[in-house]
């Protein structure tokens, strides 16, 4: 029986596409409560393993293990880069949020009680009725959490959210997904390039390179030597002495 605290778990997992590997052999486990940064370039395999975590594509070898609370990934909310929906297409801030509970079936009153909690949380009570294409970057950015927030999951898929913000408005929606990993115990996985912002907010990262993944606890991952052997750059790691983490990344040759 697994830790009742643990909420998904992956061994020795392959996973591609038709006859292409993305990522071979992964082993790693993730427990309720915890924030997760994935972190690598573009096409090392963050993408195809939301795509297994949500469903979308089977294992070619080893296996993938959810939570009873995640089955039929009713309990999973996933948060796109951008919105997914025809601008030219009239929507309220309330409609676009209830279609997160497409394949979830609820009476009215429970309906409206988590549309209202939804909105609360992200920081857009009272705009419901609101045109969702009036609202700025950042506000359809959280009306996106919202509407996977509205299907009170126990783990929280976020696929480069913060691409396309200013750095005051990234920094706002960070506190927000903070907030809810501390509030609600919620777990959060971030997909993301940057290992800076990473370095502030997560408990864990999961560094992925060539097919493979390594991942850990966030004092272990941001050490300077795994760094290097991952990536294979230069990299800096200081710490001031309120204990948080800085990240710098050199050049080849821009550092020794």
């Amino acid at each position: 029986m697994e830790n009742s605290d643990v909420i998904l778990k992956a061994t020795g997992l392959t996973v591609g596409y038709g006859r292409r590997t993305v990522l071979e052999s992964v082993t790693v486990e993730c427990r309720k409560g915890e924030f997760w940064f994935f972190i690598g370039p573009n096409g090392s395999g963050k993408t195809t393993l939301i795509r297994t975590m949500l469903g979308i594509l089977r294992s070619q070898a080893g296996g993938l293990w959810l939570h009873p609370d995640l089955a039929h990934r009713k309990g999973i909310g996933f948060v796109p880069q951008r919105c997914d929906l025809n601008p030219a297409l009239p929507t309220t801030v309330k409609e676009f949020v209830i279609l997160g509970l497409v394949g979830i079936q609820l009476g009215a009153k429970e309906e409206a009680e988590r549309l209202e909690w939804a909105l609360r949380k992200v920081g857009l009570e009272g705009m419901a009725g609101r045109d969702y294409w009036s609202l700025s970057g950042g506000q359809r950015q959280r009306a996106l959490v919202a509407r996977a927030l509205v299907r009170r999951p126990g783990l929280l898929i976020l696929d480069e959210p913060t691409n396309g913000l200013d750095l005051s408005t990234e920094d706002s929606f960070l506190r927000l997904l903070a907030d809810l990993n501390r509030e609600e115990h919620l777990t959060l996985f971030f997909v993301t390039h940057d290992i800076a912002i990473a370095a502030r907010y997560a408990t864990h990262l999961a560094l992925f390179r060539s097919g493979s993944i390594e991942s850990g606890p966030r004092e272990q991952m941001l050490n300077r030597a795994v760094l290097e052997r991952v990536y294979g750059v230069g990299v800096e790691v200081t710490r001031d002495p309120s204990g948080t983490v800085a990240v710098q990344v050199y050049p080849p040759g821009g550092h020794s």
